[in-house]
């Protein structure tokens, strides 16, 4: 469902992606660890060209992605992206910002798209909040609006870059429930994230990060009990000391 291959990326000198070669199949939940500034973050946003990439290919679902114009903004609907900020319209309300994209870029009917809609913010367990606008909302339940946002245009795969990293912690769960029952139907998915609970339970596979190269791929389990790299193992013992 993706492909990259021999992907390079530069921020000046800055090496941030060193021959990513990675293959995500469809219905697979691959959760991305690794310290900060490894290339985590840049690695995510490349695989719909938030991040342009400096050479290699890019395929979703086959189809390599195109650098611009009307192709890449076709491709891009079918690869949902949610983000540690929740980037909703302010003045629109919740149910609002949820039909937006399904009216504007599919072109669905706003009668269809509503029930659309209503139908995933009841899926992510806010239904009762739809006429409210984001201000009026948690953070928890502004990044669940988030996730029934990008649900709405019927992705093929759905990018999570850090989504609950701004979140009080007595609302990552909520969150992170969310995203563990959309993993268990069957959704693509690539996760970046610090939750080590989320990866052991959700995850198919995880691979981790440093230095901008992929160091380790492996089984959540493997990983967790039996890391093959020293960086893994010093940054699994920073983490799971505490």
């Amino acid at each position: 469902m993706i492909g990259m291959y021999d992907v390079e990326k530069h921020f000046g000198s800055l090496h941030v992606l060193k021959n990513i070669k990675l293959e995500v199949p469809a219905g697979q939940v691959l959760v991305v660890l690794g310290p900060s500034g490894s290339g985590k973050s840049t690695l995510c946003r490349t695989i719909n060209r938030l991040e342009p990439v400096d050479s290699g290919k890019i395929t979703i679902d086959g189809v390599v992605l195109p650098d611009e114009g009307k192709a890449l903004a076709q491709l891009r609907a079918d690869v949902g992206m949610v983000f540690q900020s929740f980037n909703l319209f302010a003045h629109k309300s919740i149910l609002h910002n949820v039909m937006l994209g399904p009216v504007k870029v599919r072109k669905m009917k706003k009668g269809d798209a509503e029930k659309l809609a209503v139908s995933l913010l009841e899926r992510v367990g806010i239904a009762s909040q739809k006429d409210k606008l984001p201000a009026q909302l948690s953070g928890g339940q502004q990044q669940r609006v988030a996730i029934a946002r990008a649900l709405a245009m019927q992705p093929k795969v759905m990018l999570f870059d850090e989504p609950t990293s701004a979140l009080d912690p007595e609302m990552v769960n909520e969150v992170l429930d969310v995203m563990t029952s959309l993993a268990k139907e069957g959704m693509t998915m690539v996760c970046v994230t610090h939750e080590m609970g989320f990866a052991r339970k959700a995850a198919d596979r995880v691979i981790f990060m440093a230095e901008g190269e992929i160091v380790e791929d492996s089984t959540p389990e493997s990983f967790f009990t039996n890391p093959q790299s020293s960086r893994a193992k010093d940054f699994l013992s920073k983490i799971l000391t505490h």
